[in-house]
């Protein structure tokens, strides 16, 4: 546990959150599983809001508890490389370059990981895939860490893991100067949602439960979101192009910006479990 701090740069009081809370999800996990080869697990949380930090405790828990092979996956780690970014944008729109929202991600590449995780057997392994943000393209395959099989649990976590498409009638009001400015045409949100609609929910329909992390308020993962970056910069090499200033990091946000105000109406009432947050990154239920 002392480690876990360490390494994910956790206050001593972090220990309590995980005994009050984190423990007991983890001890519930074999029953969810249910004789079951493989238990695949989805954690959704805005930016700021600690979901790698639960899916990398629930890794550390189940391999102690009950000696599981355990795979954590960030939806993060399956962006367009930079290169295909571009492309996007020059043929769909030019807000496509900027990694975050669905239609960024390379599903097709997703979808087959996880079914390759779901067969790796005994003496099989495979190099699971990163990204690396402080150059904001795929990290280089030598980086990339290496899991054996068979895979006992799956961890897939993310800001838009679980999330489900708008209606038409949603999709027509600006929700900042971001879509009012640079996507007057709407465009940008209609291919988001329809990519979201025909390839990102498959994906999470195959999700055995769903972990919804919420924040207070869209005002809060925006203060986080300054903080994570300051992480970001603190260890990124120097001159690392990836790493955003607040101006930049106030645009940035705005293109998560529908999806996670949805989420944070929708999912306490689709998620299996809900922790909600407040200011202080405390859970208070």
């Amino acid at each position: 546990m002392s480690a876990f701090l360490s390494r994910h740069r956790l206050p001593a009081g972090f220990r309590h959150i995980a005994e009050q809370h984190y423990l007991p999800l983890a001890k519930r996990l074999p029953q969810m599983r249910d004789g079951k080869r493989q238990l695949l697990l989805g954690v959704n949380g805005a930016q700021g809001t600690g979901k790698s930090t639960l899916a990398d405790f629930l890794w550390l828990a189940t391999e102690s508890m009950f000696e599981w092979n355990v795979a954590v996956l960030s939806i993060d780690d399956f962006y367009y490389t930079l290169a295909e970014r571009k492309v996007l944008a020059d043929e769909v729109h030019p807000l496509l370059k900027t990694r975050g929202v669905p239609g960024t991600h390379d599903t097709e590449m997703l979808a087959r990981y996880l079914r390759r995780l779901q067969q790796l057997g005994e003496g099989e392994r495979i190099a699971l895939p990163r990204f690396d943000k402080s150059v904001d393209d795929r990290a280089d395959e030598s980086r990339w860490p290496v899991i054996n099989g068979p895979v006992d649990l799956v961890i897939l976590e993310g800001w838009c893991v679980g999330t489900v498409a708008q209606s038409a009638a949603e999709l027509q009001r600006p929700v900042n100067a971001l879509e009012r400015n640079e996507d007057p045409d709407g465009v940008w949100r209609q291919y988001v949602n329809d990519q979201l609609k025909a390839k990102y929910e498959p994906i999470f329909r195959k999700l055995d439960a769903l972990i919804f992390i919420g924040a207070p308020n869209f005002d809060a993962i925006l203060r986080w979101r300054l903080e994570q970056e300051e992480k970001l910069a603190a260890s990124a090499p120097s001159g690392s192009s990836g790493v955003m200033n607040k101006q930049q990091i106030v645009r940035f946000i705005q293109f998560y910006e529908r999806l996670t105000r949805a989420n944070l109406a929708a999912l306490p009432e689709k998620a299996d479990f809900v922790f909600r947050l407040d200011d202080s990154h405390a859970i208070i239920s």
